[in-house]
Order: C-alpha cells, then structure tokens, then sequence
C-alpha cells in the first residue's frame, strides 16, 4: 500500500485548514480540522465537484503588553476550495461538528458509484 503523498507532515505549510478526504462506495467524506472556530462562522458549498469551506476563526481577546516568542495559532478568515474525485448530490450533503473536527458527507450520484459487470459464460 503506498503512503499518503504527504505522510509525516501535519499539513501542508500554510494550508488551513488541514483537510482529510476519503470514500466508500456510496459517500465521499472530508474530515476538517477547525479547532476554536464557531460552527455558526462555518460556510459549506458544493459546485460541480468542488466543495468550498469558508469561514473565521475569532480571536478571542486582546494579548497587549505581552512579549511573544512564537506566534502559531491562527487566526481571521479561511476560504479553502477542495477538488472531488467524484460527482455528489450536492442536495444530500450533510455536515456535523464535535471537538473541532467539521465532518462533512457528501453523497455520489448514480453514475459515480462503482458498477458490478457480471461475466457470463459465451
């Protein structure tokens, strides 16, 4: 089994959020890390077979008078366009949030799940 293209990194430098995407046979699943953001500050749409997540994440409170030596945690608005492989019912999509994980369901059409040809005997 081949190794992810970007095995062993966390995400790719400067992409956020970090976006996993997999399938079954009758669903498409992107797994979308948004730690600290409100799901209500979450936009999710799917055009042909793009799916578009925009949002922002708040900063909280003010940090004056501190003296920082690193500076990781993001924040401000996100917009993150992700290529399909396949086409989905963009009327069937669904979306749930739980400890900072957006996990959206996007189901295929027809005419994307795999088709069983049976062999006959000529």
């Amino acid at each position: 089994v081949a190794a992810p293209l970007n095995a062993g990194f966390l995400h790719a430098p400067g992409v956020f959020p970090a976006v996993n995407v997999w399938e079954d046979g009758d669903c498409l699943y992107a797994e979308v890390e948004l730690p600290g953001v409100d799901p209500k500050e979450i936009e999710i749409e799917v055009v042909g077979n793009v799916l578009t997540l925009r949002g922002e994440k708040k900063h909280e409170r003010e940090e004056e008078g501190r003296g920082f030596h690193y500076i990781e945690r993001r924040y401000g608005g996100f917009n993150r366009n992700i290529e399909l492989p396949a086409s989905v019912d963009s009327e069937k999509v669904s979306a749930a949030y739980k400890n900072g994980v957006l996990t959206v369901t996007l189901p295929k059409h027809p005419e994307s799940k795999p088709k069983r040809i049976a062999v006959r005997n000529a």
